[in-house]
C-alpha cells in the first residue's frame, strides 16, 4: 500500500503525461500519479524518463544494467518493470535469474557484460567504491560515451528506486520472471 493517496485532480499537462506513460507501459503507473502532488518533480521525472538510453551501447547491455541496478537497490517495483520483456532484449530466464546472484555461474555473459553488471552493482551500492582495477577495465572496454550512458542508466534506476520505495509503491505486475533475492543470498 502506498504511503500517500493519489491526488484527486491533476492539471492537464500531468494527466497527459500519466496517460502517455500508462499507454506505453500498458500498466497503471502509480509513481507518475503520486508525483502529481508536486508538478515540478513530476515534470522533471518525466523528462528524465523520456531521455533514457534505449539502443546504445545495446538493448541487451542496457537491460542487464537496469536489472542489476534494480536488484542491488532492492526495489521490487524496479525489478518488476526493468525485467519486463527481457527476452526481447536477448536475455534468457537463466541470465535474468543470475543477476540476483552469481553472474559467473552463467557462461553466456560476455566479459563486457560482466563488467557492466559489476559497474551497475557498484553504482547502486553504498558506499560507492570503484577500485582502480575496475576503473582501468571499464576504460579499456567502453568508450567515454558508453561509460556515461551506463552510469546514467544505473543512476536513473537508483533515482526511481528511491522514489518508489519512499512512497511505498508496490510492483505493477509487469512480470514474474525476476524477483529480489532472499535476504543474505545476493
Amino acid at each position: 500500500m502506498p504511503l500517500i493517496e493519489e491526488p484527486r485532480r491533476m492539471n492537464l499537462l500531468l494527466r497527459l503525461g500519466v496517460a502517455i506513460s500508462e499507454r506505453v507501459t500498458g500498466r497503471r503507473m502509480l509513481p507518475a500519479r503520486l508525483l502529481a502532488w508536486y508538478p515540478k518533480a513530476a515534470i522533471g521525472s518525466g523528462v528524465l524518463e523520456a531521455l533514457v538510453a534505449h539502443h546504445e551501447p545495446s538493448p541487451r547491455l542496457l537491460k542487464l544494467v537496469r536489472v542489476a541496478a534494480s536488484i542491488t537497490a532492492n526495489c521490487a517495483f524496479c525489478v518488476d518493470m526493468n525485467s519486463f520483456e527481457h527476452d526481447r532484449a536477448g536475455l534468457t530466464d537463466a541470465e535474468l535469474a543470475a543477476l540476483a546472484g552469481d553472474v559467473d555461474a552463467v557462461a553466456s555473459f560476455t566479459p563486457r557484460e560482466r563488467l557492466a553488471i559489476e559497474y551497475a552493482r557498484r553504482i547502486s551500492s553504498s558506499p560507492l567504491l570503484f577500485p582502480e582495477e575496475l576503473t582501468r577495465a571499464l576504460r579499456a572496454e567502453f568508450s567515454e560515451r558508453e561509460l556515461v550512458i551506463l552510469a546514467t542508466t544505473a543512476a536513473q534506476v537508483n533515482y526511481w528506486a528511491r522514489v518508489v520505495q519512499a512512497l511505498g509503491v508496490p510492483p505493477a505486475g509487469f512480470t514474474e520472471a525476476c524477483r529480489l533475492p532472499e535476504p543474505g543470498l545476493a
